[in-house]
């Protein structure tokens, strides 16, 4: 292959990038048997008009170049500007008239500030090539597929990580360095590059699936209604590239790439439509994408639009109007998104900030309903936004809010020695992590307030609080080779309300001493324990099915485990007869990490590993069981006394029958649970039976006992599950047969609403019911 298959400019270009005033660009080099492609099409035929756009003059590039640089605010590199102009479609109209001194800037209308909780940022309103645009693997909602650079053991093993990002930089001609308004990040080569891009773009693929109609087909039909959003990057390539016989490169050692912050689905969509990938509008196009006979890469834009442009619009030409997406023509099911809108980040203040204030502009899209986020995605984005916060308040520097964002490793922290184990710096990053998340500053708690838009620090509900502790949790997994559901960490009541407070000793002194130091050793299994099983499997959150989960036991065979919440695993690690037990298991747990995340070996009952037994759930149910850790149950309360019988016997409301036949016959499901008397059943809500002509009644002798209260409730719930499941099953059948007939929908648009006000009005209700119940159970 010759050095001259392969094409670049500023674009892709292998030097090291230049400060933003810089003028010109790096000097490239052609193939000396090609031709760029602005020259190729006019010695070939003339250029066909249609719907796809030609890369602009570069005299017009050029001109829209200056005026970008010159607008106020405006803090980029120059090199990101000139990769992403060729897309840029009709750079003219965007550019004011000149000043009194004869300079031109971007027109007002096309110039947008966007204020986050992180920092504020400029954008520039564009219309853009529909095929530009790269799928971001720092998008939150897929990041989790990469090992995290924040877990100590990521250089140990072989699977992908996700490098730092890190502002973009330069020196200028006085020695200084200066942040600008892009990012920069390295990877080990091109092809690791290009992976990167098809990883994410799998990985958005599964989510897609989640969505409830076709989005590319929805692109085709009706074009992209949303502008996304699109950040610089500057990616280095930390291997030298390959070389051909002569010793030249054949491919940049760097490369410009504009990634999607928000928008990432509709860009993959866009590009499959062109059947082209983000790797290769990043790193290049293969000739025979471009209708080239020979082989090869073309890496310039400004070359390979053209081309790719020219023969869309000849396939527009010359084929028939079809958007069937296996018969349809690819020009025309890409006519509607041959343009789009996008927003280009172009400045901010603070472009030490930059990742973070992109982050958070796109993070309340998809953190809260409708949920495009996982729950670990979901949560960690959530964390991420308090430390954003954290940071721009000035509360927190920006070092130690990328290793609690998991974009820096532990050891940058700068309370790390160079002692520290594998267990101990997981540790200080999730106790940092913890205090972040649970402060006792009264600012700062009022600041998560804002942010989280909860109730006030001293009246936070229990659902608020397991938000923050999945968000601690889930955060905290980074450091670990793979993340757990994070509801592990919904282990805390209302009484840390008024934040945490950590002793401040190091993991190694707490282990020491957790034999006989009681606030050590509540101090690792309140904060430390249920992680710690967790990232071996060996805990899991209760899922709520009632034939519980299945584990595999010694044997091979599956067992099933007895449901359990987390709360009640720490509860019988707690238990006095098991404490040394405990305390082994936990050291054993911290030594595993310490070798490389290896089985931990089971301990004996004084707290001695037992090498060559492996932990397993089933060893850990059976160690500590259930019910240790709990307090004695009450005694049942007795049923409520029949009343003395009369030779004329007293009648009674069916309701009231009915109450007395299940007290009677079978125990309350839930015992000793308290509540003033005036709890009733809902208004309206359905009795058990028909009802049945009155009788009359002398007045009851008084309010229902709380058992009585309890078996009429235990009968509601029964109804609402056996009702909900019964409509769901005639919801299915009804539309079953709707699909398999021609006539009209079977429900009208009125219908339908009410239909599903109704239903949502009746989740909302029974949303707020396990927590009720929770609060009158007694402990576990």
């Amino acid at each position: 292959m010759s050095p001259g298959s392969f094409l670049w400019a500023s674009g892709c270009s292998p030097t090291t990038p230049p400060c933003a005033q810089r003028t010109g660009s790096p000097s490239g080099w052609l193939a000396t048997s090609g031709t760029p492609s602005d020259v190729r099409l006019h010695m070939s035929e003339a250029v066909i008009k249609g719907p796809f756009p030609l890369p602009a003059p570069k005299e017009d590039q050029e001109d829209w170049i200056e005026a970008v640089l010159a607008t106020d605010g405006v803090n980029l590199p120059r090199g990101a500007l000139e990769n992403v102009a060729p897309f840029i479609a009709a750079p003219g109209e965007m550019i004011g008239p000149p000043d009194s001194d004869g300079v031109r800037r971007l027109k007002g209308g096309t110039v947008r500030r966007i204020r986050t909780d992180a920092g504020e940022m400029l954008v520039a309103v564009v219309r853009m090539h529909g095929v530009g645009g790269v799928l971001w693997s720092h998008n939150e909602r897929i990041s989790s597929i990469w090992r995290s650079v924040a877990d100590p053991t990521v250089a140990h093993g072989t699977e992908k990580t996700l490098a730092s990002v890190r502002p973009w930089s330069c020196i200028d001609d006085d020695g200084r360095e200066h942040s600008l308004a892009a990012l920069e990040t390295s990877v080990p080569n091109r092809q690791a590059l290009i992976m990167d891009a098809e990883d994410a773009a799998d990985a958005l693929l599964k989510y897609d699936r989640l969505r409830k109609y076709d989005l590319g087909e929805d692109l085709v039909l009706n074009g992209q209604q949303e502008p996304g959003m699109y950040v610089p990057q500057y990616i280095r390539l930390q291997d030298n590239p390959e070389v051909d016989g002569d010793g030249n490169p054949l491919y940049p050692d760097a490369y410009w790439g504009w990634m999607a912050v928000r928008g990432n689905n509709r860009t993959q969509k866009r590009q499959s439509i062109f059947r082209l990938s983000s790797g290769e509008v990043l790193a290049g196009v293969p000739a025979e994408k471009l209708g080239r006979t020979e082989g090869g890469v073309v890496c310039d834009p400004q070359v390979w639009l053209a081309e790719f442009s020219h023969l869309l619009n000849r396939e527009f030409a010359e084929s028939d109007e079809d958007l069937d997406p296996k018969t349809g023509a690819r020009a025309h099911r890409a006519a509607a998104i041959a343009i789009v809108e996008a927003h280009l980040v172009i400045g901010t203040p603070t472009p030490q900030r930059l990742y973070r204030i992109v982050q958070m502009s796109n993070r309340r899209d998809h953190v809260n309903p409708p949920l495009e986020f996982d729950a670990v995605g979901r949560s960690r984005a959530l964390g991420r936004g308090v430390l954003g916060m954290y940071v721009a308040r000035q509360l927190m520097d920006e070092k130690t809010a990328e290793v609690l964002s998991g974009l820096a490793p532990i050891r940058e922290l700068p309370d790390i020695s160079s002692d520290m184990s594998v267990s101990e710096l997981r540790d200080r990053r999730s106790m940092a992590l913890l205090r972040a998340l649970f402060p006792v500053d009264p600012l700062k708690r009022h600041l998560l307030q804002r942010a989280l838009s909860e109730n006030p620090p001293s009246q936070l509900k229990a659902s608020e609080i397991h938000q923050r502790a999945r968000a601690w949790s889930a955060l905290t997994s980074e450091s670990y080779p793979k993340p757990w559901n994070p509801r592990i960490g919904e282990i805390f009541t209302t009484k840390i309300r008024d934040g945490v407070v950590l002793s401040g000793r190091r993991l190694p002194d707490l282990l020491a001493a957790a034999n006989t130091d009681n606030e050590a050793f509540e101090e690792l299994v309140s904060y430390r324990a249920a992680h710690w099983l967790a990232s071996f499997a060996l805990v899991e959150p209760d899922r709520g099915s009632l034939d519980g989960q299945e584990a595999i036991d010694d044997a091979g065979g599956r067992v099933a485990r007895e449901r359990r919440t987390v709360t009640n695993v720490l509860q019988a690690l707690r238990h006095e007869k098991k404490r040394m037990m405990a305390v082994g298991v936990l050291r054993e747990l911290a030594a595993a990490m310490d070798d490389g995340d290896r089985s931990p070996w089971r301990v004996s009952s004084n707290g001695t590993q037992l090498p060559g037994r492996a932990m397993t759930p089933v060893w850990f149910d059976m160690e500590f069981p259930k019910e240790m850790g709990t307090r004695p149950r009450r005694a049942p309360v007795p049923p409520p006394a029949a009343p003395p019988t009369t030779s004329a016997p007293r009648a009674t409301t069916p309701a009231r029958e009915q109450v007395g036949a299940r007290a009677e016959t079978e125990p309350p499901a839930l015992t000793g649970a308290t509540g003033p008397a005036a709890v009733l059943p809902a208004q309206g809500a359905p009795a058990a039976h028909p009802a049945q002509p009155a009788i009359p009644a002398s007045p009851p002798p008084g309010p229902p006992a709380p058992d009585a209260l309890m078996v009429r409730i235990e009968e509601l719930i029964h109804g609402v599950s056996e009702g909900s499941t019964e409509i769901r099953q005639l919801l299915h059948e009804l539309k079953n047969r709707a699909d398999g007939a021609a006539a009209s929908p079977p429900l009208t648009r009125g219908r339908a609403d009410a239909a599903v006000r109704r239903i949502n009005q009746t989740v909302a209700r029974l949303r707020e019911l396990p927590e009720l119940v929770e609060t009158m159970a007694e402990s576990e």
